[in-house]
């Protein structure tokens, strides 16, 4: 990871709009079907993304933080949470005013 909150918070929104397109394209490309494979993908899918979050979000202020370097460690987690915090707003400004669809 980097020591560059910018480029994890954008990590982290590009790894979300992978996950939600396949989510939402993918029944298309087989067709909905009930099967216990659904339940099973979801949370494979859902603790598969809390690891990657986690690395995203934490592995480098983690490293720091183990280092010695702890108010170094606080800052990286704290401005990757606000960038991430500003994408996020970003994308519910969008949903909820329409501005680019």
């Amino acid at each position: 990871m980097t020591k560059n909150p910018f480029l994890n918070a954008l990590l982290a929104a590009l790894y979300i709009v992978l996950v939600a397109s396949i989510m939402y394209y993918g029944p298309g490309l087989h067709g909905e079907k009930d099967t216990i494979i659904i339940p099973i993908a979801v949370i494979s899918l859902f603790t598969l993304s809390a690891a990657v979050m986690g690395y995203l979000f934490l592995y480098e202020p983690l490293r720091l933080y183990l280092d010695g370097e702890k108010k170094s460690a606080v800052a990286l987690f704290l401005k990757t949470v606000a960038v991430f915090a500003g994408i996020t707003a970003l994308v519910l400004l969008t949903l909820f005013f329409g501005i680019l669809f």
